[in-house]
């Protein structure tokens, strides 16, 4: 939230006050005219209200943008986080809750499925992918008979093997 905003609408408001704290104190001597201070009170006060009306208008905007922005972030975190399997229960419960009303399903669920159905598959399928893919890696060499070639001089081999 933005209180440094509010603390310095809170100071504007005491400002507020100890002016017309001020006219009230004038209004009580006689040296000043008493319809004419009420006037200048009034417009105070007038002038206070519509400050406070702006900065709430643009406050009120800013915390709706925040609170938009928080519920976006509440919504995505609760999305990553979500079970699948809870998913499939929400919709099971959907469905019965169809079912007994009298009306027709939208998705057919399959009987007695679990979740660990799917990951002990998943686990299985893996494994054999990896299994499969070490037999690939693994061949057989064939050995060669071909003779090698020399491997070249260099111009500072050479110059080495020249030296007494």
């Amino acid at each position: 939230m933005k209180l440094h905003l509010l603390q310095q609408f809170l100071d504007l408001n005491q400002a507020f006050e100890n002016v017309v704290c001020g006219l009230e104190h004038m209004e009580k001597i006689t040296l000043f005219d008493k319809e004419h201070l009420r006037y200048i009170r009034a417009e105070v006060e007038a002038t206070r209200a519509d400050a406070s009306r702006e900065f709430f208008d643009k406050f009120g905007e800013m915390v709706q943008k925040d609170a938009k922005w928080a519920y976006k972030f509440c919504r995505d975190h609760d999305r990553k986080t979500k079970d699948p399997f809870d998913l499939y229960l929400e919709i099971k419960d959907r469905e019965e809750v169809r079912k007994r009303k009298g009306l027709p399903q939208r998705v057919v669920l399959l009987p007695d499925w679990d979740k660990d159905d799917e990951e002990h598959y998943d686990r299985e399928h893996t494994q054999k992918r990896i299994t499969n893919t070490r037999k690939k890696a693994v061949r057989k060499r064939i050995p060669r008979t071909a003779k090698r070639a020399s491997p070249v001089r260099t111009g500072v081999a050479l110059a080495l093997e020249r030296k007494p």
